[in-house]
């Protein structure tokens, strides 16, 4: 069994050597211009689509993996920052258990952030391009099947040509061994030439046929194919792309809620810091005032919108609810925000209708706008946590 094993083998091996020989030898007369070329310039256009479709894909998911591991640098650097923190934070200080906390959820929003871009975008991209090998290996064995279909025409025509010839030649016997022969012979031998002769053209014309059965099932299959995978790659772009804004978006609103309770914390730590180096601070006058307004402005904010909407005095705006104090300025990107610049005093007003309300976001006044104008009509919207209640 292992001798006959071997010896397949071996004219398998034989066989694939004489095709890439036969193959090779069709190219070069080709190039030549001795033997013309089957051409298909619409599916030359479809292969180059997809040449190029797959090269995009390629350098899209490179990018993408590439961005996974930033972002998980980042998360490392973000790691080491909060932990750094929260060693150093004392236990009596103010917030301790806020800060552990905190520290928590940041590396918790970090590690959902980078498994949500690998689960929805990288896997996106990896399953979209496992499917460009095969058609790519189809693609190649179409073109050396087209090879073989060439070279099988050429061969059947040179046949065909040589037939004519042949059979001349066979009707007037010029041969020395056919002169030779008896008379009788002479009959044998020509019919025998005749055989060879339609014998090696029945052949080719069977190769032919079997060669072009074969190339075109395999053309006819890219042709409905490669139409259809150069259209998905839109689809695939826009899914990839929605799913990654969409968490950048969901990790940066998190991310800044964040933030903006650990700048509190840290504001509020410093106030306990200067009580303690001044604890006679909180019983001076301006203090007691600040302290009254205070809670005068807690009590309009937690009052009913019907006690507020005509303001606590003659002197504030309808609908004025309670004041606050921009701590970042916020550069206004439509028509209907309210543009912030740092330290400005901002009356914040009830909207006519709740609906309309987005979370995170409050309308306002410029305070020097209405004590300068007395007119809400330069109201506008502002991200709250830009501001801190005054």
């Amino acid at each position: 069994m292992a001798e006959i094993g071997k010896g397949v083998t071996a004219g398998k091996l034989a066989i694939n050597v004489q095709k890439r020989l036969t193959r090779a030898q069709e190219k070069v007369l080709q190039k030549l211009g001795k033997a013309d070329e089957t051409r298909d310039v619409a599916f030359e256009e479809m292969v180059a689509n997809f040449n190029k479709q797959m090269a995009e894909g390629t350098k899209l998911q490179k990018d993408l993996k590439a961005y996974l591991t930033a972002v998980k640098t980042m998360h490392d650097a973000s790691r080491r920052l909060q932990d750094c923190l929260a060693d150093m934070y004392d236990p009596e200080w103010f917030g301790k258990e806020e800060m552990d906390s905190l520290v928590e959820d940041t590396d918790t929003l970090w590690l959902d952030y980078h498994q949500n871009i690998t689960d929805k975008s990288l896997v996106t991209m990896d399953t979209y391009l496992t499917q460009f090998p095969d058609i790519k290996a189809r693609i190649a064995k179409r073109d050396r099947k087209m090879v073989d279909f060439d070279s099988a025409r050429h061969h059947f025509a040179s046949l065909q040509k040589g037939k004519k010839k042949d059979e001349a030649k066979i009707a007037k016997p010029a041969a020395l061994l056919e002169m030779a022969a008896p008379s009788w012979a002479q009959g044998l031998i020509s019919a025998h030439q005749v055989a060879q002769t339609n014998l090696s053209y029945n052949q080719a014309e069977e190769e032919l046929g079997r060669a072009q059965k074969i190339f075109e099932e395999l053309n006819v299959e890219l042709q409905d194919e490669l139409p259809g995978l150069w259209d998905s790659r839109v689809g695939v772009y826009v899914n990839t792309f929605q799913s990654l804004a969409g968490h950048q978006e969901k990790f940066h609103k998190e991310m800044s809620k964040l933030s903006q309770n650990l700048n509190d914390i840290m504001t509020k730590l410093e106030e306990q810091r200067e009580l303690k180096k001044d604890p006679t601070a909180a019983s001076k006058p301006g203090d007691r005032a600040k302290s009254e307004e205070a809670n005068h402005s807690d009590s309009a904010s937690s009052a009913p919108k019907s006690a507020v909407t005509n303001g606590s005095d003659g002197d504030l705006p309808p609908g004025f609810l309670y004041k606050v104090k921009a701590i970042h300025e916020y550069a206004a990107t439509d028509g209907d925000e309210l543009e912030l610049k740092t330290g400005d005093m901002v009356l914040v007003l009830a909207f006519d209708n709740p609906d309309e309300q987005d979370d995170g976001w409050l309308l306002g006044v410029q305070e020097s706008h209405w004590l300068q104008k007395k007119d809400i009509s330069a109201k506008g919207v502002f991200p709250e946590n830009f501001t801190q209640k005054v």
